[in-house]
């Protein structure tokens, strides 16, 4: 590997992944007259834009350079890791509490905030028209994290915001309002060692980066450092890249030239691009893989797609499905896969849907029908609020029976669920649905509730079953099931009351052995539901100890706690801001026998590839845009800020290239087959015409 930072800018599926994995495997064999490319305990550091990135490219490092000593990692998991192990020194530089941190998760962040935030939600200070108070508070929050990420101090926020926010919006004050909210918020978290993403950033590139002592110890841990899918990094990447750079440590970068999806996200590649690449000895790879359908067909669909004058022909490479309703597009494009699968054209390991953006029935009806037909499927990142499970509902309501004050968050509807739900008995997930047999019918469970709860604000009761007169209507099961739950709520009480019991998630990991048999009979969905509940309770109650640690000298506290935590908790959860995977044992990775269902965005970011694609809703107006996704506010953070409000011409210019990186990325992940899958009314009724319309019309059947 030369002595000069690598670039390599390439295409979709150009092979950069691989040169990177090849540049890092030269370099540990090199030798140069420093001596040694690694010192004894040193390793390289290898990027990924996201988690599952990492672990693929994990992957593949164990067969190409098993014997080298690799960390991997992505910039959000190493900025986490640098800043809670060099967490002493901050502390010192920076006069904090010598107290070991704590990750806020965003759940707690949304939480604390609205409260803090509270008073100047309701007098109008950090009022904008139009937005809902949690609205709010997350776009407040989001200013911190893409600040962060762009290198720019909290305390630029006050003044950037006003000078750089249309007028339309909101009045300067509100904005002023907003960005002191977010300093007080980042001196609120440091004041307690708790952080978010934005603080752990700005903590780092701001106060960690800079000190002698760190860098000296980074340079002593990686000998040098490898980033592939440079394009999707935050602004600030550029900063601990440099510090490898100036030592002449190994550097190699890949970038895709039709990537970029996490502009406006985030991501700032035109400022990385700027800083890094004018240093870099720069290699082209302007070709597609060979066997993509964008290799050979790339440029005439751009042609086709990007000027509305020109008439496209139809391609053996693409077909078209057209229904009137999306509903009837949704149940056809299903049958389709289906089909391909069933007569061999593809598998379902080959096949991915894909679509502008999938709402929850859309990627719900694709679900079912493929797996009622027995497809097994993958839906990328669907991720869902625990709360719409009912495994969990039912241990929030029991929660009201063994802690005191939580008598109006259980009603006969609640408390009738959680009879039905904690008396089935489990069987393995292979055989059928979840539970073998409902010992608590929702009959009987109506019966109970209406004859056997006693609801009260301060302590609801479960009556003995004798209470009903005719209970010998329940049956033996039904009985035995109600006591067996009665006493067991009973017993938790004795054992709060004698302090036995450590806490809340101790109740709830003893609610879960005892009623869903540990969750070993469980399916994925519904075990993740159970796992991401246990999760958020760790964490919750941990941050909650850690406030109650802290001096009230120290700073306002938020007024909703005064509320009991257990109330608060379980509010939370209602909200259903806590969300799971409900496909967790699934993977995403194309080698697992699995159907992909996928935005566009989820899509292009895992880096996925093909041999179908079915893109669903082709007519819309939203493929090969998207841009109503973006984060608030993200065009002063990038660095084409020109230090005024945006115009719309600002907006379009940003994104003026977007629908054909699209539009190529796509066609560099597929190999074989792309059905656009167009109905002529989208689920609002109105007719859709969207970008790819006359590539639709052009590969109509005849």
């Amino acid at each position: 590997m030369a002595d000069e930072p690598q670039w390599l800018e390439g295409a979709t599926g150009s092979g950069k992944t691989a040169w990177l994995l090849d540049q890092l495997a030269a370099a540990s064999v090199t030798h140069s007259d420093l001596g040694p490319p690694l010192e004894l305990g040193q390793s390289f550091l290898m990027f990924a834009a996201n988690g599952d990135n990492r672990l693929r490219l994990a992957a593949r490092l164990a067969d190409v350079a098993p014997e080298v000593a690799v960390v991997t990692t992505t910039p959000n998991g190493f900025i986490q890791d640098e800043v809670t192990l060099f967490w002493p020194l901050l502390v010192n530089s920076l006069g904090l509490l010598p107290q070991f941190p704590l990750r806020l998760r965003p759940e707690n962040e949304q939480e604390l905030t609205t409260g803090l935030w509270q008073e100047k939600l309701l007098d109008g200070t950090m009022t904008v028209e139009g937005w809902r108070d949690a609205q709010t508070v997350r776009r407040t929050l989001d200013f911190l994290q893409m600040g962060a990420a762009a290198g720019i101090p909290a305390e630029d926020l006050p003044v950037l915001l006003p000078e750089g926010i249309p007028s339309g919006y909101a009045p300067e004050t509100v904005w002023r309002a907003i960005g002191e909210a977010v300093v007080g918020w980042r001196d609120w978290c440091l004041a307690r060692s708790l952080l978010t993403y934005g603080v752990m950033t700005e903590l780092y590139w701001r106060h960690l980066l800079p000190h002698p002592l760190y860098q000296e110890k980074l340079l002593a841990r990686y000998g040098g450092v490898f980033v592939d899918d440079l394009d999707e990094y935050p602004g600030i990447t550029a900063q601990w890249l440099q510090v490898f750079i100036d030592r002449a440590r190994p550097v190699a970068l890949t970038w895709n030239r039709y990537g970029k999806g996490r502009l406006g996200m985030g991501a700032n590649p035109d400022s990385l691009e700027q800083q890094l690449k004018p240093q870099c000895q720069v290699i082209e790879r302007p070709d597609p893989a060979a066997d993509s359908l964008g290799y050979r067909w790339g440029d005439q669909v751009v042609q086709w797609v990007m000027d509305p004058m020109t008439l496209p022909a139809p391609l053996a490479c693409f077909q078209t499905l057209q229904t009137v309703s999306r509903g009837e597009l949704l149940r056809q494009t299903a049958e389709r896969v289906v089909e391909v699968v069933r007569t061999g054209q593809a598998a379902p390991h080959e096949v991915a849907i894909i679509g502008p953006g999938l709402d929850a029935i859309a990627r719900y009806t694709l679900a079912e029908i493929l797996t009622n037909r027995g497809l097994p499927v993958a839906s990328l990142n669907d991720q869902r609020p625990v709360i719409h499970s009912p495994l969990v509902r039912a241990l929030l309501t029991l929660l009201s029976f063994v802690y005191p004050g939580l008598g109006r968050l259980a009603d006969a509807e609640t408390v009738a669920e959680m009879l039905l739900v904690l008396s089935q008995i489990p069987q393995a997930p292979e055989v059928g649905p979840w539970f073998e047999s409902v010992q608590i019918d929702p009959v009987r469970a109506e019966l109970l509730v209406d004859h056997c709860f006693e609801p009260s604000l301060e302590q609801p009761e479960l009556l003995p079953v004798e209470r009903f007169d005719r209970w010998d209507r329940l049956g033996y099961k039904a009985t035995e099931a109600y006591n067996r739950l009665r006493q067991w709520i009973e017993q938790q009480r004795q054992q709060r009351q004698r302090r036995l019991t450590l806490g809340v998630v101790s109740v709830l990991d003893r609610a879960i052995q005892t009623f869903y048999w540990g969750g070993s009979h469980l399916p994925p969905d519904q075990l993740s539901a159970l796992r991401e509940l246990m999760e958020t309770a760790q964490q919750y109650w941990a941050i909650e100890d850690r406030l109650h640690q802290i001096p009230p000298t120290l700073g306002t506290t938020p007024a909703h706690l005064l509320k009991p935590a257990i109330e608060r908790f379980i509010l939370l959860l209602r909200q259903g801001t806590v969300t799971a995977d409900p496909y967790p044992v699934e993977s995403a990775d194309p080698s697992q026998r699995v159907i992909t269902i996928a935005t566009v965005y989820q899509y292009r970011l895992q880096r996925l590839r093909h041999r179908w694609h079915f893109w669903i809703d082709a007519g819309s107006p939203r493929w090969l845009g998207g841009t109503e996704d973006l984060l608030f506010g993200y065009p002063i953070f990038l660095s084409t800020y020109a230090g005024r409000p945006w115009r719309t011409d600002d907006l379009e210019e940003l994104h003026r290239d977007r629908p054909e990186r699209i539009l190529r990325d796509l066609l560099g992940r597929v190999t074989e087959r792309v059905v656009l899958c167009h109905s002529d009314l989208a689920v609002s009724g109105q007719e859709q015409i969207g970008p790819l319309l006359t590539l639709v019309n052009a590969n109509l059947e005849e």
